[in-house]
């Protein structure tokens, strides 16, 4: 099934349960969504879906951040509810010892040598993480891995 597919049926759900968190974020989403069709003028495609969904996961993450750091609690929950109700739209996550392997592949396979050819490690990486992984961890690891 689809993640549009689900978001429908989860939306359905929800309405039926009275969820209202969840059900104003799968509508934001969908909104997301179908706003991005509009721009393309064609449906979205799978990888697509993915990028958008997690666009919006790391906007929840920096408020969730900033509200933490202006003490407003209330704020910091609901967006933490938010995090966990767009998470299960995403596949799993990998592991930092996985994503370290995959970095020291695309290290191999694109023959950098110095921090200087980072982006060049990052463009052979980043699509093979797509959705699975925080592309900051991602440059962090990069960054360990490069020799100076």
């Amino acid at each position: 099934m689809s993640v549009m597919e689900r978001l429908d049926q989860d939306m359905k759900q929800a309405m039926k349960d009275r969820a209202a968190l969840k059900l104003s974020v799968i509508r934001m989403v969908k909104a997301a969504l179908k706003n991005e069709e509009i721009n393309k003028g064609r449906l979205l495609s799978e990888d697509e879906v993915l990028t958008i969904l997690t666009r919006e996961l790391k906007q929840r993450r920096e408020s969730l951040h900033e509200f933490e750091k202006a003490g407003r609690v209330e704020l910091a929950s609901k967006t933490r509810e938010e995090i966990d109700v767009l998470s299960a739209y995403l596949p799993a996550q990998l592991s930092e010892d996985e994503i370290r392997d995959i970095v020291r592949e695309g290290i191999a396979a694109t023959n950098a040598s110095s921090k200087k050819e980072m982006g060049k490690v990052m463009g052979a990486i980043m699509p093979k993480v797509k959705g699975r992984a925080d592309g900051n961890l991602v440059q962090k690891i990069v960054s360990e891995e490069l020799p100076s």
